[in-house]
């Protein structure tokens, strides 16, 4: 299933034609003509969306829209607009990921506060964003398959290690003891 959407307002043939092509696209689309219906449709897709309208029908204040002032002349060329702001809006996305008090960009892999800034791994960050993702704390065995993708052919010392080395660098940069703690159950970012 795809992770990205376009929300069409009052386009209905726009959206008519596009939903024939639905099997060629690599969004989900839907159409809404209320703005009111706005608030539903975003809480049902998880945010991931893109307002397609034209420039009588846009909607003042929602910064993920892409309004077209006149129609592209084919098809391939509007799904190309519409595939460009989907990059845009997904690396925008990923530019500020707020975990507790810090930061992450996850396009530079760097996490922040307000006074520092700090270069992550790529495992750094999918360890974060496993355990800050996570309702409770996680064991080395569940980090293992989530994070790494084994099953149980890795050495636990894999995991402690990066998890005792990512802790001692937000320790070093930010002062931060508290950020991922250990508990009998696991590992775990209040």
């Amino acid at each position: 299933m795809n992770d990205q959407n376009v929300l069409i307002y009052k386009l209905p043939e726009l959206y008519k034609i596009l939903n024939e092509l639905k099997i060629h696209l690599d969004f989900n689309i839907y159409s809404f003509s209320e703005k009111e219906n706005l608030p539903n449709l975003k809480k049902n897709i998880n945010e991931n969306y893109l307002i397609l309208t034209d420039s009588t029908n846009e909607i003042k204040g929602e910064k993920f829209q892409l309004v077209l002032n006149k129609f592209p002349e084919s098809f391939n060329t509007l799904i190309e607009k519409i595939n460009v702001s989907l990059l845009k809006l997904k690396y925008s996305e990923q530019s500020d990921v707020l975990i507790g008090k810090y930061s992450i960009d996850l396009n530079s892999r760097i996490i922040k506060n307000a006074k520092e800034i700090l270069k992550l791994t790529e495992r750094e960050i999918q360890i974060i964003l496993f355990l800050a993702n996570s309702k409770k704390p996680q064991n080395i065995e569940k980090l293992q398959k989530k994070v790494w993708g084994h099953n149980s052919n890795l050495e636990t010392h894999t995991v402690e290690t990066h998890i005792y080395r990512l802790r001692k660098k937000i320790l070093e940069n930010f002062n931060d003891d508290n950020f991922i703690n250990s508990t009998k159950q696991g590992y775990v970012i209040k």
